[in-house]
C-alpha cells in the first residue's frame, strides 16, 4: 500500500513533456488551420508554397517570420485562450491556434 502512494506522488511530481504539432503552408492555406494544443506546446510551420508566408498571430503570441519555400519555424506557445493567426503577406490566409 505505501509503494503504490509514493509510486502515485511520484506520477504526480514528474514533470509534463509538451509535444510537437505540425501545420504545413500549402495551397495559400494552413493544414491544419485550427489546432488545439496545450500551453508549453510547440507548433513547427513548413511553408509547402513556393511563395513566401508568414504565420503571425494576431494578439502577437508568436510570428514564423517570412518562410520561402520548404522553410521551417518552431513556435512555443506560453498563453492559454485562442490565438487566430494569419498569414502577414496573403491576409485571406487565417487560422487558429487554441491552448489549454
Amino acid at each position: 500500500m505505501r509503494t503504490m502512494l509514493v509510486l502515485a506522488l511520484l506520477a504526480l511530481a514528474m514533470p509534463a513533456y509538451a509535444a510537437n504539432h505540425a501545420v504545413q503552408i500549402k495551397g495559400m492555406k494552413f493544414n491544419p488551420s485550427k489546432i488545439s494544443v496545450a500551453v508549453g506546446d510547440t507548433i513547427t510551420f513548413t511553408n509547402a508554397d513556393p511563395m513566401t508566408h508568414t504565420a503571425t498571430a494576431l494578439d502577437g503570441a508568436f510570428d514564423t517570420g517570412q518562410l520561402a519555400k520548404g522553410k521551417s519555424a518552431k513556435v512555443k506557445i506560453t498563453t492559454a485562450g485562442a490565438h487566430p493567426f494569419h498569414c502577414a503577406i496573403h491576409s485571406s490566409m487565417k487560422g487558429t491556434v487554441t491552448a489549454k
